[in-house]
């Protein structure tokens, strides 16, 4: 891979040379993988996203409850799938003498029509239409369930990942691999961001399974759907754990074959993702003994595990340990004054309401709803004292309550400017040999996606380490050495004013302590003594067109 010239200017703008034919044109810009800035990726993710959406409707049809009262909205979205999967299908097929993989067929269509992306793409619509034209009267379930098969579709973006993934890692070792794969690395690929992708949209499944089990109409109907979803979930989740745990040795700060490995199993992230599996296996292994029903809420926890895949996390972390003395100080603030309104509210109340106000850890309810501003009204006071105070409270509520908030906020603000300083610091390191390496490039797709820029973003903040480059690399005057290479003219002008401020030197200065420093073997070149010389010769004269004469010939 050859590095890239910069500067680097990302662009959303496809630009495609002149009198290209139709069916050219609508492959470049959409389908052509050699092609960077097309709509390809984009158009893959879609379809993606369909085939996944789909397989979900598919089990909510095995709901009566939501079934029943949706089956226009159900048979509607079979409808509208099934066109955007058969329009996909004709592009490809229309374009298949424009991909390099058919185009040297003497028949590249029919080639295309018989390649196993092909089938996987006409099985994935058949049933549909099979069910539409049939002309008997028959139960045509099973060409339902055939819909499944539009899972295969997704094979479509697998497959060059993976090869893509085989050749990145080619010749390094099998653990290698597998951290390549659940860390993010220049060896990583799309194979690596489709495991993530994978990762989260199971746990976005589990979690939503274990809201829609408290539904007893619902539950009733997938009690056994339910619990296979969820230990497919938990194999999945274990497996990633293992993988983790198994690879980590491969990173720097986790490199003891022994210690490495416990200190990944007691960090935050690792800690989040055994408490994400641990209630299935105690429940499973132990229901004879205890009931454990209850763990399963703590399945919710698998939501946690989504901050591993945003950087807006580790943003806030960072922003917290910052300022943590701050909120610190506030949130001692906010217990003393919950505490003494809570201790007042009892003195004032307790007689009054005895059966709301019984004592101080009760009162604490109070004083927490009234500085919170809420209010839920179930316990007031009633008598002149005990309002004042939750008047007091009210207003004090507004400030105290805000200000971790605010600091928060603003500490937030600050670190994201941070971490975009840092980026751009970055990059002006990466740009000191002027080229941007592939591997630099990926550190930097890597970091702009952590930080939420985008590909404009990106490039402004690289012209800004562009430009502050140059202007540490520039001439006298402040003016680039790119501009004195390329333009003579202001080469002429700044030769000229080093002249005249040479002429300045020699006028202003005691010409007899200069040669004699001049004169100390080490503390100057020949050079600086022969322009003395020749600057002596002018007698200081000021005459600066005789002294670039005579300079020039020097």
């Amino acid at each position: 891979m050859q590095a890239t010239d910069i500067p680097l200017k990302p662009s959303s703008v496809l630009q495609l040379p002149s009198g290209m034919s139709l069916r050219r044109l609508v492959y470049s810009w959409l389908l052509d993988p050699d092609i960077k800035d097309n709509l390809r990726a984009k158009f893959d993710g879609y379809i993606a996203v369909l085939i996944i959406t789909n397989l979900l409707v598919m089990v909510f049809e095995n709901v009566p409850g939501i079934y029943d009262g949706n089956k226009a909205w159900f048979h509607g979205f079979d409808i509208f799938s099934i066109a955007v999967f058969s329009i996909e299908y004709l592009l490809r097929l229309y374009m298949a003498p424009e991909d390099v993989e058919f185009a040297k067929s003497r028949y590249p269509r029919l080639r295309y029509v018989f390649s196993i992306y092909s089938l996987i793409d006409l099985a994935a619509i058949l049933p549909f239409y099979a069910a539409l034209l049939l002309p008997i009267q028959t139960d045509l379930r099973i060409l339902r369930i055939l819909r499944l098969l539009r899972l295969f579709k997704l094979f479509r973006v697998l497959v060059p990942a993976i090869k893509e993934f085989r050749d990145l890692n080619r010749g390094r070792t099998f653990r290698q691999h597998v951290h390549a794969l659940v860390s993010p690395s220049e060896f990583g690929g799309k194979l690596h961001d489709f495991f993530d992708l994978t990762i989260m949209m199971w746990v976005v499944i589990s979690v939503m399974a274990v809201v829609l089990e408290s539904v007893d109409s619902i539950y009733r109907d997938l009690a056994v759907e339910f619990v296979v979803l969820d230990a497919i979930a938990v194999s999945i989740f274990t497996v990633e754990y293992l993988m983790r745990l198994y690879a980590c040795v491969e990173e720097p700060r986790f490199k003891h074959w022994l210690a490495g490995r416990y200190r990944l199993a007691t960090s935050p992230a690792a800690i989040v993702d055994f408490l994400a599996i641990v209630p299935f296996f105690l429940e499973a292994l132990l229901h004879h003994l205890f009931d454990l029903r209850f763990l399963r809420v703590f399945r919710l926890i698998r939501l946690m595990k989504l901050t591993r895949y945003t950087g807006a996390t580790q943003t806030l972390y960072a922003a917290m340990k910052r300022e943590w003395p701050v909120i610190a100080a506030s949130a001692f603030i906010m217990m003393l004054l919950v505490v003494v309104a809570a201790s007042l509210g009892y003195l004032f109340e307790h007689d009054a309401q005895p059966d709301k106000f019984e004592n101080i850890p009760q009162s604490i309810y109070w004083s927490v709803i009234t500085l919170a501003s809420v209010g839920y009204g179930d316990i007031s006071p009633i008598t002149p004292a005990g309002r004042l105070i939750t008047v007091v409270l009210a207003l004090l509520g507004i400030g105290i309550f805000a200000v971790p908030a605010a600091v928060l906020s603003s500490a937030f603000n600050d670190q994201l400017r941070i971490e975009r300083e840092t980026m751009q610091n970055e990059l002006y390191a990466m740009l000191e040999d002027g080229v941007i390496s592939p591997e630099e490039q990926h550190l930097i797709d890597r970091e702009a996606a952590r930080l939420h820029l985008s590909a404009p973003e990106v490039g402004r903040i690289m012209e800004r380490a562009r430009q502050q480059r140059e202007l540490e690399h520039t001439g006298h005057g402040g003016i680039p050495f790119s501009m004195v290479q390329e333009r003579p003219a202001v080469a002429l002008q700044q030769y000229r004013m080093l002249i005249g401020q040479l002429n300045q030197i020699a006028e202003l200065s005691d010409r007899q302590q200069l040669e004699q420093m001049l004169a100390v073997p080490g503390d100057a070149t020949d050079l600086e003594r022969q322009v003395w010389q020749l600057l002596a010769a002018q007698g200081g004269s000021g005459k600066s067109s005789s002294s670039e004469a005579s300079l020039s010939g020097t």
